[in-house]
C-alpha cells in the first residue's frame, strides 16, 4: 500500500474527467429540481397558513453535522498521506450517517407535536425537501463508499465526494433557510410585490 494518495494515469484521467463532468451535470439537475420545489413553496406562501414552520431543534444539530462532514472531506481532499485522508473519509462518512439518523430524530420531534406531511402545505413541504435532501446524501454515501473501500483511495474520487458534499451542505443550507426563515412578509419585502 503506498504511503502517498496515488495520482491518476493517463485512463484514470479519463475517467476522473468523465466523473467530474457527470457530477457536475448532476449537480445541475439536482439544482433545477430543488429550484423548482423553492419557487412552488414561494407561490404557496400566500395562500395557505402555516408559515414559517418552527423547526425542531434537531436540524440544527444535523446542519452542524452537515457542516462537520463537509469539513472532514475537504480535509480528506488536501491529504497527502493516505492514513490521513482516509482517517478524514471516515469522519464524513460518519457525520453523513448521523446527519441521516438527526433528521429522521427531527422528523419524530414533529410527528410528536402533530405536524404530520398531510397537516398543511408548509409541512407537506418541509418533509418532501428534508426527503429529498435525505436521500441526495445517502446517494451522496455511495460515492462515499467507492472512494473509501480502496486501500489507496484515487484523489480525484475523494475530490468528488468532497465536491458533492459541499453542494449538499450548501443545499441543506437554502433549504433550512427557506423552511425556518422565509414568510409571505419577507418575500413581499424583498420582491416589493404580493407573493
Amino acid at each position: 500500500m503506498s504511503a502517498v494518495l496515488p495520482l491518476a494515469t493517463e485512463r484514470g484521467v479519463d475517467r476522473a474527467q468523465a466523473a467530474s463532468i457527470a457530477l457536475w451535470f448532476f449537480i445541475g439537475v439536482a439544482c433545477a429540481l430543488f429550484g423548482l420545489f423553492f419557487a412552488a413553496y414561494v407561490m404557496r406562501l400566500e395562500s395557505v397558513e402555516g408559515y414559517p414552520l418552527a423547526l425542531p431543534w434537531q436540524f440544527w444539530l444535523s446542519t452542524a453535522l452537515l457542516v462537520a462532514g463537509s469539513a472532514a472531506l475537504e480535509l480528506a481532499r488536501r491529504a497527502v498521506a493516505v492514513v490521513v485522508a482516509r482517517r478524514w473519509l471516515l469522519a464524513g462518512g460518519l457525520c453523513a450517517l448521523a446527519f441521516v439518523g438527526v433528521q429522521l430524530w427531527g422528523w419524530s420531534a414533529l410527528l410528536a407535536e402533530k405536524v404530520g406531511p398531510a397537516g398543511n402545505p408548509a409541512a407537506s413541504f418541509l418533509y418532501l425537501l428534508t426527503a429529498m435532501h435525505g436521500l441526495h446524501v445517502l446517494g451522496g454515501l455511495g460515492g462515499w463508499w467507492l472512494a473509501w473501500r480502496d486501500d489507496a483511495p484515487a484523489h480525484w474520487r475523494v475530490s468528488l465526494v468532497a465536491r458533492y458534499w459541499h453542494f449538499l451542505l450548501l443545499l441543506w443550507l437554502g433549504l433550512f433557510a427557506m423552511l425556518g426563515l422565509l414568510t409571505p412578509d419577507l418575500v413581499r419585502a424583498i420582491c416589493g410585490t404580493r407573493v
